[in-house]
């Protein structure tokens, strides 16, 4: 029963990305805590995984129909790949399980959620408005950030973030991305963040894998379910008012975050 629970867990949480976009991480991780008992390293571990499956995928149509700006993926992974392996040997220098190093990912995550909904909600209320005010601007343009260090900065920043929570490469990374890069229009700011995810969360989860801190036939099962459920909720986007979907979403995600705080 249990393993039916799991598959539809992936299920869901692949429908929601599939309908808004909004990551799976920031999804599942909580689901996994809450809903299943399952212990913080434990949950990010696996979900980083899972991300980087599911973002994959997306990737690939993404670059068929060539909507990803490759020069945005690799400014920032330029800053969150090396950040990630730095945040992988600090965990396994402090022990990924031992109850400070615990405490300070369920705080993490906490503040990661809030920061997640606040993103989702400004994408709901705003997202589509500055897609529309910049997707005049050449993409040659569009693509040079404020300042070149800012990509490496703040992609660090979420290299770190992903890696001790599994949170930050979807909502958060779009909304860095629209301060970064102000001219590019928003459904390409989606697109290279979905191709920057897939490196991050990949370094990420397996070096949770190599810390111990994954579970493999738990993976194979929320996978199984995400896959189709992506597929669906893609062919379903456009049959559901996206503001609201989304809006509720932070809500969500706002309650998760505050209640892993008090913990």
């Amino acid at each position: 029963m249990q393993e039916l629970a799991f598959t539809l867990a992936g299920l869901a949480v692949g429908l929601v990305v599939g309908m808004t976009g909004v990551g799976g991480g920031s999804l599942m991780t909580p689901i996994l805590i809450f809903f299943f008992g399952m212990k913080p390293h434990l949950a990010i571990g696996t979900d980083l995984l899972f991300a980087a499956g599911t973002k994959f995928g997306g990737s690939v149509k993404l670059a068929r129909s060539r909507t990803i700006d490759w020069p945005v993926v690799r400014q920032t992974a330029y800053g969150s790949v090396p950040a990630a392996l730095l945040t992988l040997y600090l965990l396994d220098h402090f022990g990924a399980t031992s109850p400070a190093v615990q405490h300070a990912m369920t705080s993490t995550l906490g503040v990661a959620l809030l920061l997640t909904a606040a993103a989702t909600l400004y994408k709901a209320l705003f997202g589509r408005q500055q897609g529309h005010q910049t997707a005049v601007l050449p993409t040659a343009q569009a693509t040079r950030a404020r300042h070149p260090a800012l990509p490496i900065l703040f992609g660090a920043v979420i290299g770190s973030l992903v890696t001790l929570t599994s949170v930050g490469a979807g909502a958060i990374g779009v909304l860095v991305l629209m301060v970064l890069y102000p001219a590019l229009p928003l459904q390409r700011i989606v697109a290279a963040d979905i191709a920057h995810a897939v490196p991050l969360t990949l370094v990420a989860g397996l070096g949770h894998a190599g810390l111990g801190t994954v579970d493999w036939t738990l993976l194979a099962k929320l996978l199984a379910g995400s896959i189709p459920g992506i597929w669906l909720g893609s062919h379903l986007n456009r049959q559901l008012p996206e503001r609201l979907v989304r809006s509720i979403l932070s809500l969500l995600l706002a309650y998760a975050g505050s209640k892993l705080i008090a913990l």
